[in-house]
C-alpha cells in the first residue's frame, strides 16, 4: 500500500499519564502509560504502532510505561502458519463438536484442566484507565488546506508440541493384578509370573483392592487407549459437527483429511460436516463496525445485550455501567479507516466484528482489526448461559484459523496478535499457550521467541529480550524537525511550526511523542497542535 493512495492519521498526544488503577495487581496507582487520541489513522500507521508496543481501547491509544508501570505488558503475537493445537485447545473444539451434533453441554470426560481465563481479551477492561473523550476539536480543523512538506517518507516494513503418533501394532489389552509390574520395555520378551494367572478372589474389607474388579487406570492411559483404538480402525475421520462458514472459506484436499501418521490440524477440528440430525448449527460471520455495515447496524441490539450481560454476569459491572454509549465508544468506534486493496484479503482491512451465531441468535462476538500483517485481536464477549463452551478459547482459535484464510489471498498477513502478556499477573500468561508465540522487546522493538523470554521474566517483571546489548531502537527519531504537524488545517513539519508558533515551547512533549511512534510514524501521522 503506498503512502500517496492513503489519506492521514490525526492523532493528539496527551504525554504521560498520572497513576491509575490496575487492573491486574489492583495497585491504585501504579498503572502508568502513554496515550493519545485517534481522530483518524490508517491501518498501516497502526501496525507500525502495535509493533512499538501501542494499542487501542475505541479510539484511545496507549502505550504502558513499561519500565515504571506496575505490570509490565509486552505485546504478544502468534505465528498462526505454524501453529498446532495443544491437547488442551483439542478438548476445547471436540467439546464444541459433541455440543454441535449432540447438544451435549458436559465437560470432557478427564478434562481437569481449563485454561485459566474464559475470555482471552481483558487488558482494555482490567487496565481501568478513564477513556479520553473526544476532544472538542470541530472537524473542518482536522481537515488539512494544503501541504507544506515536499518530501514524503515511505517504509516497507512446529516450536509448538506436536502429538506424534506411533506406528500401530495389535496387542490385546489384559488386566494384571495391582501387585505384577511388568516394565514396557521388555513386555514383550518377559514371561508372566504364575501368580498373574492365578483365580482372583475378593479380598476381605480392608485387605487390600478387590481384584474381582478392574484395575484403577491413569486418564491418560484411557485415552491412548483410545486414539490407539481409532487408529487401528484406519477408516476416514467424520467428526461430529460443522460449524456453517460465512468466513473465507477453507479448501480442504482429500490429503488434509488426518492420516495415521499426521496430526490433525487445526482445520480438522473447525470445518468438518455436521451429521443431517445435529442439534445445534454455529455460523460465524465477519461484519464491519467501522464505518458500519448494513449488517452491523442490524444486528447492533441484539450484540450490545450479549455485551452487557457479559458486563454484569463476568465483570460484575452493575446495570447502569455498560451502557449503549460506553459499548459503542469503548468497541464500536475505531479510528481504523476502511481499506480495500484488490492484493488484500476479501473483507478489507479496518475493523470488524466476528459474530458467533448458535441456531439463529449471537451468542459471543470477538472484536478484531485485520491489519496488513496481522489479525490484532481487541476484546471478546459472549452470553454467560454457554460459559461452558470456552468462548475464550474457541474464539481464540477460531481467529487463528481465520489469520491462515486471511493469508491465502494477502501473503504478508500472516499474524496473530494477542494484545499484551503479563507475566507479573498468573491468570494472563495463558496467551503464552498458543505457541510459535514472540514477546516485543521493549527497548529495541524486536521480535523474541516467549521461550527465550520466560527465564528472565522469572528473575524480573520488566525485561529486555534483546540479547544484544549494543542493538538500540533502529526506528527511533532522528530528525525532530521532520514530525508532521497539523496547524490551523495546514501540515507542515515542525521545523516550521515551531517559528511560527507562539507562547512557550513544546519541544519536549513533541520530542516525547516522536520517540514514542518512531521515525516512520512521526513523519506520516499529523500530530494535532491547536
Amino acid at each position: 500500500m503506498a503512502a500517496a493512495d492513503r489519506s492521514s492519521s490525526i492523532v493528539e498526544y496527551f504525554g504521560g499519564e498520572a497513576g491509575y488503577r490496575c487492573g491486574y495487581c489492583k495497585n491504585v496507582t501504579g498503572n502508568l502509560s502513554h496515550g493519545m487520541w485517534a481522530h483518524s489513522m490508517t491501518v498501516q500507521d497502526y501496525q507500525d504502532l502495535i509493533d512499538r508496543g501501542w494499542r487501542r481501547s475505541g479510539k484511545y491509544v496507549y502505550k504502558p510505561i513499561m519500565n515504571q508501570t506496575c505490570c509490565p505488558q509486552y505485546t504478544i503475537r502468534c505465528r498462526p502458519l505454524h501453529f498446532q493445537p495443544s491437547k488442551s485447545h483439542k478438548k476445547v473444539l471436540k467439546k464444541m463438536l459433541k455440543f454441535l451434533a449432540k447438544g451435549d453441554s458436559s465437560k470432557v470426560a478427564g478434562d481437569v484442566t481449563e485454561e485459566p481465563m474464559d475470555s482471552h481479551r481483558e487488558d482494555a477492561l482490567a487496565c481501568s484507565f478513564v477513556l479520553k473523550n473526544e476532544s472538542d476539536i470541530s472537524q473542518s480543523e482536522l481537515k488539512p488546506l494544503s501541504v507544506e512538506e515536499t518530501e514524503r517518507v515511505e517504509t516497507d516494513d512446529n516450536n509448538e508440541e506436536e502429538e506424534m503418533k506411533k506406528e500401530v501394532t495389535m496387542k490385546k489389552v489384559e488386566s494384571e493384578p495391582p501387585q505384577t509390574c511388568v516394565d514396557k520395555d521388555s513386555a514383550g520378551s518377559s514371561e508372566r509370573s504364575d501368580s498373574a494367572k492365578l483365580v482372583h478372589t475378593t479380598p476381605k474389607p480392608g485387605k487390600g483392592a478387590d481384584l474381582s474388579k478392574p484395575p484403577c487406570r491413569k486418564a491418560k492411559d484411557i485415552r491412548k487407549e483410545r486414539k490407539l483404538h481409532k487408529l487401528l480402525q484406519n477408516q476416514p475421520h467424520t467428526l461430529e459437527g460443522s460449524p456453517s462458514q460465512v468466513e473465507p472459506p477453507v479448501l480442504l484436499s482429500q490429503n488434509s483429511k488426518s492420516k495415521a501418521n499426521q496430526p490433525k490440524s487445526l482445520e480438522d477440528f473447525i470445518f468438518v460436516s455436521l451429521p443431517d440430525d445435529a442439534t445445534h448449527q454455529l455460523e460465524v460471520r465477519v461484519v464491519r463496525s467501522s464505518p458500519p455495515s448494513c449488517q452491523f447496524k442490524a444486528t447492533f441490539q441484539e450484540s450490545y445485550q450479549v455485551y452487557k450481560r457479559y458486563q454484569m454476569a463476568i465483570h460484575k459491572d452493575p446495570p447502569d455501567k455498560p451502557t449503549i454509549s460506553q459499548f459503542t465508544r469503548f468497541l464500536c468506534d475505531s479510528p481504523l479507516e476502511a481499506e480495500n486493496p484488490p492484493s488484500g484479503p476479501d473483507c478489507g482491512y479496518g475493523s470488524f466484528h466476528q459474530q458467533y451465531w448458535l441456531d439463529g441468535k449471537i451468542i459471543a462476538v470477538g472484536v478484531i482489526d485485520v491489519l496488513p500483517y496481522c489479525v490484532s485481536s481487541v476484546y471478546l464477549y459472549y452470553d454467560p448461559d454457554y460459559t461452558f463452551l470456552s468462548l475464550g478459547v474457541y474464539s481464540a482459535l477460531r481467529e487463528i484459523a481465520f489469520t491462515r484464510q486471511l493469508h491465502e489471498k494477502a501473503s504478508e498477513l500472516c499474524y496473530y496478535y494477542m494484545g499484551f502478556y503479563i507475566h507479573s499477573c498468573p491468570k494472563m500468561r495463558y496467551k503464552g499457550q498458543y505457541r510459535p508465540s514472540d514477546l516485543l522487546c521493549p527497548e529495541t522493538y524486536v521480535w523474541v521467541p516467549i521461550e527465550q523470554c520466560l527465564p528472565t521474566l522469572e528473575h524480573s517483571k520488566y525485561c529486555r529480550f534483546n540479547q544484544d546489548l549494543k542493538a538500540v531502537d533502529e526506528g527511533c527519531i532522528k530528525e525532530l524537525g521532520r514530525v508532521r504537524v497539523l496547524h490551523k488545517r495546514t501540515v507542515m513539519p515542525y521545523c516550521m511550526y515551531k517559528k511560527r508558533r507562539k507562547g512557550p515551547s513544546d519541544e519536549a512533549s513533541v520530542q516525547q511523542y516522536a520517540s514514542l511512534v518512531g521515525q516512520t510514524c512521526s513523519e506520516r501521522m499529523l500530530l494535532f497542535r491547536s
